[in-house]
């Protein structure tokens, strides 16, 4: 049976190759950081992980996962609402809504997992959402598995945005989705237009701020800080596997009313075993150290600008801004 579905795969697996998308791995013998090597023997710089604040084996960060991993154990073997909530992850719930400046704060295994179930829960086939055309495949896949009705605008495209919302002036609740910042490009998105709008026609927020959580804003917030909107953005979904720490899982976080109905209805909250408890307790250390100091922060602005310059000075064509993400 597996015959005919063999020559299938190894046609797609060719063609993927030779279209020039195939994917390989490229093994590291180091932790991550600055310098790393691989199997080939290279010393090479990294100019490609999300270690934005180059906390993946920072000694205080490690010393804390090594605490949490003695005092709380390796694992949970259990989802949230039956045994797999300890102090530490209501701990980290707290200390991220203090952070963020929302009202609660769900965790999940990751921020995948966190766009993949936002949405059913919250809106049914009366409902729209509004989507960036750029988005993260998590939210495309996450938007996939919801009933609502779909609306695409271009890519930070304020007008296409509005055209859209008149589109779905039907709809019993519409929800403006987009990332906070653009992965591929780096571009912020112009979240203060996108509450205007928001509140002009009268619909939900929805920021995916993976790449902006621990270094984006004057103290690290993200983009809603930036914009000077913490009060106007509904819903956040961040990582923990970007710059803070980059280890995996994610959160949501928002008004309190939707946190507590994703609790009971969010299917991958439900039916996942919990963060591990190592993860929560260097996170936790993490927004610590983002609270107490701006240092970390400064020293990637700075490296940020420096490289900016330098590429532009050596003649490379680059999208303007200010984000570490640079395309080349």
């Amino acid at each position: 049976m597996y015959g005919k579905m063999k020559e299938y795969l190894q046609a797609e697996l060719e063609k993927i190759k030779q279209d020039g998308l195939y994917k390989d791995e490229r093994i590291l013998m180091t932790p991550q950081g600055v310098h790393i090597k691989t199997t080939q023997g290279l010393e090479v710089l990294n100019f490609c992980a999300n270690n934005y604040l180059g906390l993946c084996n920072d000694p205080r960060v490690m010393a804390a996962a090594n605490y949490s991993f003695f005092k709380w154990g390796f694992g949970m073997a259990s989802v949230r609402f039956i045994c797999g909530t300890q102090l530490v992850h209501k701990q980290l719930e707290e200390k991220l809504s203090e952070f963020l400046g929302t009202e609660d704060t769900i965790l999940y295994s990751s921020a995948f997992d966190a766009n993949g179930g936002v949405f059913e829960p919250l809106l049914d086939e009366d409902s729209a959402i509004i989507s960036d055309e750029l988005n993260h495949a998590s939210i495309i896949d996450g938007v996939r598995l919801c009933k609502a009705q779909r609306f695409r605008y271009k890519n930070n495209d304020m007008a296409d945005l509005e055209a859209k919302l008149k589109d779905a002036s039907g709809a019993k609740f519409k929800m403006i989705v987009t990332d906070g910042v653009f992965s591929m490009d780096g571009i912020i998105v112009q979240l203060d237009k996108v509450c205007d709008l928001a509140d002009k026609y009268d619909a939900l927020v929805l920021v995916d701020d993976s790449h902006a959580t621990g270094f984006i804003g004057d103290r690290g917030r993200g983009t809603h800080e930036y914009h000077n909107v913490m009060d106007r953005v509904d819903i956040i979904t961040t990582t923990f596997g970007k710059a803070l720490g980059g280890a995996s899982g994610g959160c949501i976080s928002g008004h309190k009313e939707i946190i507590d109905l994703l609790r009971q209805r969010s299917r991958p909250y439900l039916f996942s075993n919990s963060l591990t408890p190592a993860i929560s307790g260097a996170t936790l250390e993490v927004i610590n150290l983002l609270t107490e100091t701006t240092d970390l922060r400064d020293k990637l602005n700075e490296n940020t600008n420096m490289f900016r310059e330098g590429i532009e000075a050596a003649g490379f064509k680059i999208v303007s801004g200010t984000h570490p993400i640079v395309p080349v």
